[in-house]
């Protein structure tokens, strides 16, 4: 019989990045949590998409904020994932530098690339939102990747 945890275990052996989506709070201040379900959808317009838990403690903020950033973890920014993905969500950012993205949304100091977009639509799959984003802007360094693969986080290579 199919269920729930075999098939996350079989998921799970699809190895992923690992990113932190944050946005700007409506009311102000900052939201951020860890997500592996990224990709890019479209290149012309330039879309990405991310998925959301519709029951998770941001999903209703990050969408009434209009806009997010996806920040794509580096290898050594396994501290990160694991902050904006455990503990209390209102205290994610505390001690962290941040930028700005051109939709005010945080940008994660270090972060092996970013992409900032406005929201384009949403679509509801099963438990979660899958957002689709409209990029404003983009930017990548140099850097091996921090990757989720059957239940943790590792490097290239490890």
């Amino acid at each position: 019989m199919l269920d729930q945890e075999t098939f996350r275990r079989v998921m799970g052996h699809f190895a992923t990045g690992v990113t932190v989506v944050t946005a700007r709070r409506p009311e102000g201040g900052f939201l951020g949590l860890t997500v592996n379900a990224f990709t890019s959808v479209s290149l012309d317009p330039l879309l990405i998409l991310v998925c959301i838990n519709r029951g998770g403690f941001s999903h209703d903020e990050l969408l009434a904020s209009g806009a997010f950033a996806v920040n794509v973890l580096g290898r050594e920014q396994e501290d990160l994932a694991q902050r904006f993905a455990t503990g209390d969500p209102r205290t994610r950012f505390r001690g962290l530098n941040v930028g700005a993205g051109p939709s005010g949304s945080p940008l994660l100091e270090g972060a092996l690339a970013w992409v900032d977009c406005e929201i384009h639509e949403t679509h509801r799959g099963g438990d979660h939102s899958i957002i689709v984003g409209r990029v404003l802007a983009c930017h990548a360094r140099e850097g091996d990747p921090l990757l989720f693969f059957r239940g943790r986080l590792r490097g290239v290579g490890s």
